[in-house]
């Protein structure tokens, strides 16, 4: 009957997926004189496009694509004759791929603006219950506890083709939404019924990627929840990142733009919200009254005084692994891939550069964006300030710790952003190797070399290494998730806060004992 329920459920999941895929395949688009100059909303702006664009109006495309490039093509032509005559002020600067969303959204004729709400339940709740059918069984498969269970004989976890099929799925969904949105215009509308209940406003591409990822994150997490049952703090652990990615990160937000505050997520911080002290940002918070100006001082206080408190009582972990949306989204839909973390030794010295090199630039650009913001000077020792920040967003934000940190689960490992180029992870990993009471401590005598701690690392930490020696881990990268220690079949690795005395320890192994040497 398991076996059963899990096959249905599979298949829910699969035509649920499958609708949303082909959604966009689907759409049909047929620009008007009205629909242009509505969404334009420049009168100028109108006067230039309306002409250019003429050929477009009244056809249907079938194609987002073919629709795209007949307006971009419009778009550049205008404004190439505006740049070779110097009329400076006439140049239209908008984005144009967000010019373009903006159309498709406006022109659409799809079965999924027509009926968003059905779409949604063919869709997204098909494929939530198909998924559920398919993971709550599991709480009768065998006794608890962590079987390896084949991990590397599947596709879908060892960089079979079931993987590279997902790894490039996440990839491309990743470029679509952050480059050229109005490629996925069906996938927006139907989040439309949802954002209006909680903001009172139509959805965009964001408010479908927090929801998107939401989903994934209680959905996985359940999941996370059904395979370590037999922790209890691996349970709680996955509802605490379940609770502060819907609460705090999705739903909260909204609800504050509905009562006319500002969008804002209590639990992100500078240097990870590195837009925290841009104009914009500073400005909206500033005039927006009390709860504003406590916004702003909320996130100042978080990472100046926040950080080395909590890390030095709790370790990195209280963040990364209990409140992060980043750690959340690794914990849970990317858990079936921490054993493809590198542990060798190479990939340890590019994390160590790599990620303290990312600070390094977040730390620079702010400057340089705090600078402008007290000065009004746009230069800094020769360079543009704005250029420092837009170089910043497209290679940071957008493609590290987008494209590249969730896309390349499937190819290595669930925490690549966080291993490699999320700054507030080395900001947390400098306080906590230096001044923290926590530690993972190990019985060397009891361990076995398994290898199973090893293996589930997703920090890519060799675990074993230092649990053969009984030497306590105290590495800056561990996000202190714990399950090294809930898949340790004897019980070598604990988790503690105690004091800093001796959490730097020296061990010689004398066959099964240990001798440490205290400093």
């Amino acid at each position: 009957m398991t076996k059963i329920i899990q096959s249905i459920g599979l298949v829910l999941f699969v035509l649920g997926l499958g609708f949303f895929i082909s959604l966009p395949f689907l759409d049909s688009f047929k620009l008007t004189d009205e629909v242009l100059k509505s969404t334009l909303g420049n009168e100028q702006h109108y006067e230039l496009l309306s002409e250019a664009t003429k050929p477009m109006l009244d056809k249907t495309y079938t194609s987002s694509f073919s629709f795209s490039s007949d307006f971009i093509t419009s778009f550049n032509h205008v404004n190439d004759a505006l740049k070779a005559e110097e009329k400076w002020d006439q140049v239209i600067w908008d984005n144009p791929n967000d010019l373009t969303m903006r159309l498709a959204i406006a022109s659409n004729q799809s079965f999924a603006k027509e009926n968003k709400f059905l779409t949604f339940l063919l869709t997204f709740v098909v494929a939530i219950i198909g998924s559920l059918m398919y993971i709550l069984p599991k709480v009768n498969d065998g006794p608890a506890g962590i079987r390896n269970n084949h991990i590397f004989h599947r596709a879908l976890s060892n960089r079979g083709w079931l993987g590279i099929v997902l790894g490039t799925f996440l990839i491309s969904f990743y470029i679509l939404l952050y480059f050229t949105p109005q490629h996925i215009t069906s996938w927006i509308f139907i989040t439309d019924p949802i954002s209006q209940a909680l903001s009172g406003n139509t959805a965009s591409q964001w408010f479908l990627y927090g929801l998107l990822y939401t989903i994934a994150v209680a959905v996985m997490g359940i999941r996370m929840i059904m395979k370590y049952r037999h922790s209890k703090y691996q349970i709680i652990r996955t509802l605490s990142v379940i609770f502060f990615q819907t609460a705090f990160a999705f739903i909260l937000p909204e609800i504050l733009v509905r009562l006319n505050q500002p969008y804002y997520d209590f639990k992100n911080m500078w240097p990870l919200d590195y837009d925290f002290f841009d104009a914009w940002h500073v400005d909206t918070l500033t005039s927006s009254g009390g709860i504003g100006i406590f916004m702003f001082a909320w996130g100042i206080t978080l990472f100046v005084v926040g950080v080395p408190v909590f890390v030095y009582l709790f370790g990195k972990r209280w963040y990364c692994s209990w409140v992060c949306g980043c750690g959340g989204l690794a914990e849970t839909l990317g858990d079936p891939y921490r054993q493809l973390s590198s542990k060798k030794l190479s990939s340890w010295k590019i994390e160590r550069y790599l990620i303290h090199g990312v600070l390094v630039f977040s730390v620079i650009m702010t400057g340089g964006v705090l600078y402008t913001y007290f000065t009004g000077a746009g230069q800094v020792f020769g360079l543009e300030t704005s250029n420092v920040r837009s170089t910043y967003g497209l290679m940071i934000g957008s493609i590290f710790s987008g494209v590249i940190g969730t896309g390349f689960y499937p190819l290595m490992g669930n925490r690549v952003w966080c291993r490699f180029g999320c700054p507030l992870a080395a900001y947390l990993g400098i306080v906590q190797r230096f001044k923290s009471r926590f530690r993972i401590t190990t019985n060397g005598g009891q361990c076995i070399s398994c290898g199973n701690c090893s293996t589930y690392c997703e920090m890519g930490i060799d675990v074993r290494w230092y649990a053969q020696r009984g030497q306590n881990i105290v590495r800056s990268s561990c996000v202190g998730c714990g399950v090294c220690s809930a898949v340790c079949p004897r019980g070598v690795l604990n988790l503690e806060n105690s004091s800093e005395e001796g959490r730097l320890n020296e061990p010689l192994l004398i066959g099964n004992d240990s001798i440490t040497l205290q400093k």
